[in-house]
């Protein structure tokens, strides 16, 4: 699906729009490389867990959703419905 991305142009698309993209990892999940997040940064993420700290800083915001409603968010910079970008 990588491949496909950035074939596509989406990956391009994404970095655009400020968003990471890397591959399978737990790392950002569990707060331990790949992106801790700071004091008073926001995340959306589509891992299956939430907890305070968990993905950094006690202080940061991680917000959960499905992958469409993430990639749609990382098109926009915000927290996005994907139908908003339909047609």
């Amino acid at each position: 699906m990588y491949r496909q991305a950035v074939r596509e142009g989406l990956v391009e698309v994404f970095l655009e729009a400020g968003a990471f993209v890397s591959g399978p990892t737990c790392g950002a999940c569990l707060g331990g490389y790949m992106g801790v997040l700071a004091k008073g940064e926001r995340a959306i993420a589509s891992t299956n867990r939430n907890f305070i700290g968990r993905m950094g800083h006690k202080e940061s915001e991680v917000y959960l959703a499905n992958p469409a409603v993430v990639a749609a968010s990382a098109v926009t910079g915000r927290i996005t419905d994907p139908a908003e970008l339909e047609g």
